[in-house]
C-alpha cells in the first residue's frame, strides 16, 4: 500500500514554475520525493529507469527523441538525464508549442556540460527539491514563519513541543519521505542503504569513471567529521588519512564534485555583504550533506549516541537547521549563505531575499549558547554597511528549546520545532 502523501512545499513551487514556463526541472538527491510530487501534477508519464523499457527508450532517444515526448500534458519525464538528447528535444517542443505546463523533468544526477547543447533558459524553469523540512514530515508545528519575520516580526511567538530525544530521532531518520513515520530499524537502514548505493554505484554512474569505492567511503565520513565546518579540500584529504586513504588533491576534488552532482553534497557559499570597514571575508564553503542523516549514517549514529555526544549531536544539528531555513527560504524567494570574517566574527546561516532583505541567524542547541550567539549576531548588524544595504530585517538563534520570544536586544530565539517557510 502506497503511504499517505504529506504535502511538500515544492508543490507551490511547481505549481507556479508550471504556470509560467513550458518545461520545469526538479532536481534533488535521490529518494527526496521528486517523482512522487511530479506524478501528482502530471498527465503521462515517461519513467527512463523502468527496467523494462530503459533499452527501448534509449534506442528510441537516439533515434527520435520526439517519440518520447507524446502524451497529454503536462508530462512527465523521469530521471532525464538518462538521455541528455530529451533536454534539447524538450525545449524544442517547447519552442513549437507555445505553451506553459507541457513537461516536468526530473533528475538526481546533473549531466556533463556537453551533454546537452542548450540551456533551455526561458523555456525550462528549474529548482531544488530537497528532503522533507521538519514542517513538511509534521514535527515542526509552524508557528513561526521565516516570511514573518521578514515581514512582521513583531509577532513572533510560538512553543515547541519537539523534544530532543524526537529532534534526535528526526536526524537520523532524515526526510526521506519513505522513512517519515517509519520506525527506527528501518529507517537507519533505508539510511544506510542510501549511502551503500553512492558509494559503490551511483557516484560512478555520474559521469562514467569509475571510483575506489574504499575512498569514496573515507571522504564522506570525513565530510560527515567536518559537517558544519569550513574544512578545505586539503584539510579533508589529511583528514582522510584517518581512515588509511593515501588520496591525492584532484581525486579528492573530482570525487567532490561527483558528490555535488548526485545532489548528495550541498555546501553553504559565503555571504559577501557591503562592511562599514575593510574586513577581509572568509570565501570557502562550509561543509553539508543534502540531509543531515547521510552524516550520521556515514558514521553510523543512531538517536541513543546522539543523546550521549552533543558535540556530534551539535553539528548534525545545524546542517538540520540549514537544510530547513534552505526550503524554506527557497518558498519565500530567498538564499541561504553563511558568513564568517578573519576576525572570527560568524553567523552560521544568513537568509537574503532576491529584494536585498537579509536575516542572520546562529545555530545552537541549548539556553546556555543563546546570549554568546546573540552578541554575536549584534556584532555582525554594527560592521554591515546599512547605507549600501538594508538594515537586517531579523537577528535570531535558531535552537533545539521549546520557547520561542523576542529577547530584550531585539534579537529573537526560535525553536526548530517552531519554523516554517
Amino acid at each position: 500500500m502506497e503511504k499517505e502523501y504529506l504535502n511538500r512545499i515544492a508543490d507551490y513551487a511547481l505549481d507556479g514554475a508550471l504556470d509560467a514556463s513550458g518545461a520545469v526541472l526538479i532536481e534533488g538527491a535521490k529518494w527526496c520525493g521528486k517523482t512522487r510530487t511530479a506524478r501528482r501534477k502530471a498527465n503521462s508519464i515517461l519513467l527512463m529507469q523502468d527496467p523494462d523499457q530503459h533499452d527501448n527508450y534509449m534506442r528510441i532517444a537516439n533515434t527520435k527523441p520526439s517519440l518520447l515526448l507524446s502524451g497529454p500534458t503536462p508530462r512527465l519525464i523521469d530521471e532525464w538525464q538518462d538521455a541528455p538528447i530529451l533536454w534539447d528535444a524538450v525545449r524544442f517542443a517547447v519552442d513549437e508549442r507555445c505553451e506553459t505546463a507541457q513537461f516536468i523533468l526530473t533528475g538526481s544526477a546533473v549531466p556533463l556540460d556537453n551533454a546537452v547543447l542548450h540551456t533551455g533558459t526561458g523555456r525550462i524553469s528549474r529548482f531544488k527539491m530537497r528532503t522533507m523540512s521538519l514542517y513538511e514530515s509534521l514535527e515542526s508545528n509552524g508557528q513561526i514563519s521565516l516570511g514573518a519575520l521578514f515581514d512582521e516580526p513583531e509577532n513572533i511567538e510560538g512553543h515547541s513541543t519537539l523534544t530532543i530525544e524526537r529532534l534526535a530521532y528526526a536526524l537520523v531518520r532524515g526526510g526521506w519521505p519513505q522513512s517519515v513515520g517509519e520506525r527506527e530499524t528501518a529507517a537507519l537502514r533505508r539510511v544506510y542503504d542510501y549511502v551503500e548505493a553512492v558509494i559503490n554505484q551511483d557516484v560512478n554512474r555520474v559521469d562514467g569513471i569509475e571510483k575506489n569505492p574504499s575512498y569514496v567511503r573515507a571522504l564522506m565520513r570525513s565530510l560527515a567529521r567536518n559537517s558544519a565546518s569550513m574544512a578545505n579540500n586539503e584539510t579533508i584529504r589529511k583528514d582522510m588519512a584517518a581512515d588509511d586513504a593515501a588520496i591525492t588533491p584532484p581525486t579528492v576534488a573530482s570525487y567532490l564534485n561527483a558528490l555535488r552532482r548526485i545532489h548528495v553534497v550541498e555546501d553553504l557559499s559565503a555571504w559577501n555583504p557591503a562592511l562599514r570597514s575593510k574586513t577581509a571575508l572568509r570565501t570557502s564553503v562550509t561543509r553539508h550533506y543534502a540531509d543531515p542523516s547521510i552524516a550520521a549514517a556515514v558514521l553510523r549514529a543512531t538517536q541513543q549516541n546522539l543523546l550521549y555526544d552533543f558535540n556530534t549531536f551539535g553539528l548534525l544539528f545545524e546542517s538540520l537547521c540549514v537544510r530547513d531555513l534552505r526550503v524554506y527560504a527557497q518558498a519565500i524567494d530567498g538564499e541561504v549563505f553563511h558568513y564568517r570574517d578573519k576576525n572570527g566574527l560568524e553567523a552560521d546561516a544568513v537568509v537574503q531575499l532576491k529584494d536585498g532583505r537579509w536575516g542572520a541567524v546562529e545555530v545552537k542547541m541549548g539556553s546556555k549558547e543563546i546570549d554568546g550567539a546573540a552578541k554575536n549576531l549584534i556584532a555582525l548588524r554594527s560592521i554591515v554597511d546599512t547605507e549600501r544595504m538594508r538594515e537586517p530585517s531579523f537577528l535570531a538563534v535558531v535552537t533545539a528549546t521549546d520557547i520561542a520570544y523576542r529577547r530584550k536586544d531585539g534579537v529573537y530565539v526560535v525553536p526548530i520545532g517552531c519554523l516554517k517557510n
